[in-house]
């Protein structure tokens, strides 16, 4: 079987099965992205998470490490309020932890050059902790990530180990980081939106295409307008420059055994 009807197969078989999250659905948030990645030949999405407020009863790094063993006292994709964590954190019994985790989407993509693009799409808008991984049977994905999380202990062994000021500090902390990241989220959908339609227009002429596509250079060397139709403002440029690395490059893993 060649690559692209491999592809072809996992993408059916992947896009047939049922939800198996918590929600068991699509953010809302994301849910348009979602849907015009899949309506690409060259990709699919296989998890995602538009980003989410978090009340965690268990060990503070329970999420990461014994997730099966945490107990969610509160989960929400909207802001948060005061009220709602102390009513949750009355149901704590051991370490809980408030959590924000920002966006993060997995794409399978048909070929290195398509993760790419895609790649350059997520660190141009604000993603910079985004990676490619290619494994032994030639599955590529590409994660888009950022660093912009917030965990954070409130209580040891049921008992409140902060002020409810705190609380409501550390909530303002994290509504923000919700409403960049919801930012963010609209820039990566109007990126791919530009770099879709450069790529067409590309393929349809292939001088154009020999043109946009020498090999990938490092973030330092592009120009994110140039190469996405300015999908970014330059006041958005220079927040994004400000966050997170300064030079996140390019990062590819190569699964060493199968995949």
């Amino acid at each position: 079987m060649d690559r692209s009807a491999e592809f072809r197969r996992w993408k059916a078989q992947c896009l047939s099965k049922a939800d198996l999250s918590r929600k068991g659905s699509v953010d809302e948030d994301i849910v348009e992205l979602v849907q015009l990645l899949n309506a690409q030949e060259q990709f699919f999405t296989t998890s995602s998470c538009a980003g989410r407020i978090l009340l965690l009863d268990g060990g503070i790094n329970c999420f990461e490490v014994q997730k099966q063993n945490c107990c969610w006292l509160l989960v929400t994709h909207k802001p948060c309020v005061k009220d709602d964590v102390i009513v949750a954190l009355k149901k704590a019994n051991g370490d809980a932890s408030l959590k924000f985790e920002p966006f993060i989407l997995h794409v399978q993509c048909r070929q290195l050059q398509d993760a790419q693009i895609l790649h350059s799409v997520a660190i141009d808008s604000g993603f910079r902790n985004s990676g490619i991984t290619v494994g032994k049977r030639g599955k590529t994905m590409l994660a888009v990530r950022s660093t912009h999380g917030l965990e954070v202990p409130l209580s040891h062994k049921g008992k409140l180990m902060v002020t409810e000021d705190y609380i409501d500090f550390l909530l303002n902390v994290a509504n923000q980081k919700l409403e960049e990241n919801k930012k963010r989220i609209g820039r990566f959908y109007n990126c791919l939106q530009h770099a879709l339609e450069r790529e067409a227009i590309s393929n349809s002429h292939p001088k154009i295409k020999e043109k946009n596509h020498p090999s990938y250079t490092d973030k330092k060397k592009r120009n994110p307008e140039k190469a996405h139709g300015k999908c970014i403002t330059e006041e958005n440029d220079e927040e994004l420059e400000n966050d997170d690395d300064d030079n996140p490059g390019i990062n590819v893993t190569l699964f060493p055994e199968d995949y």
